[in-house]
């Protein structure tokens, strides 16, 4: 099947934007003509499918697990799907957060920039580093939120590092933080979108690596208000509670209904 056939987009009546509704949809796959959309969208042919069977999984990238029993096929077919809620106009919704200690192993981050994170999140704070000297008074007073540092208020060449290494490790970044990189990684991504006034859902789905073609689209930059473009995954200090001093990752899924 054609790239451009792995990824397909329409509007349902009722809800399903839940991960248990979309797994009760494809054990309903026989009558529920959206899972069957969704089945042919994944290369399946619908009359060669003897049943299928759906899960709902916990604290990985993918979701919902579906498991496809062909036809004179011995065992079955796994489709691991990421699910994503889209709301109106251009909302950003989680895909990762960790301490940044995390990230560090788990990208070969050098320990200079592994800091420089820190100070980001305020793990390191910069009322720690102005008792030890590492930064003047002046500095200090002159910090917008005197927890923390915002990327903007970095030396150029210490910004130009964090650019650089996000830059040269891009693809594996988006890789990880959308698709996963253990048993559970994700082979699609479904985006819902309810309107319950209406009781219509607009869905998405797409093929992972369609989707992260779109996240990865972009070029890394410092936002205006200094937290950091990865393509079109927006990287920024989690704040709030609990874990305020996590790196957040977070992406707008209402992407793939303009492709």
């Amino acid at each position: 099947m054609s790239d451009l056939a792995r990824i397909g987009s329409e509007t349902a009546r009722g809800g399903f934007a839940n991960e248990r509704a979309i797994a009760s949809k494809f054990k309903s796959w026989k009558t529920d003509k959206e899972a069957q959309k969704w089945l042919v969208i994944m290369s399946y042919d619908l009359d060669e499918i003897e049943d299928v069977d759906a899960i709902v999984i916990h604290g990985h990238k993918t979701d919902v697990q579906v498991k496809v029993i062909v036809k004179l096929k011995k065992g079955f077919s796994v489709e691991n799907i990421s699910v994503k809620k889209a709301n109106k106009g251009f909302s950003f919704n989680q895909v990762d957060k960790r301490p940044v200690e995390h990230y560090k192993k788990m990208w070969d981050i050098p320990e200079y920039l592994a800091d420089l994170l820190k100070m980001f999140t305020g793990e390191i704070s910069p009322l720690d580093l102005l008792k030890k000297g590492k930064i003047t008074r002046k500095k200090y007073n002159s910090l917008r939120d005197r927890r923390r540092f915002f990327l903007t208020e970095f030396e150029e060449k210490d910004i130009q590092i964090i650019i650089d290494f996000f830059r040269k490790n891009k693809m594996l970044v988006v890789t990880d933080l959308i698709k996963g990189n253990d048993e559970y990684a994700a082979d699609w991504m479904l985006v819902t979108l309810l309107d319950k006034q209406r009781d219509e859902t607009k869905w998405a789905l797409a093929d992972i690596n369609k989707a992260l073609s779109i996240f990865e689209g972009g070029d890394i930059r410092i936002s205006p208000k200094g937290s950091l473009y990865i393509g079109k995954i927006f990287m920024q200090r989690k704040g709030g509670t609990p874990d305020p001093k996590s790196l957040q990752f977070k992406i707008n899924p209402s992407l793939l209904f303009g492709v």
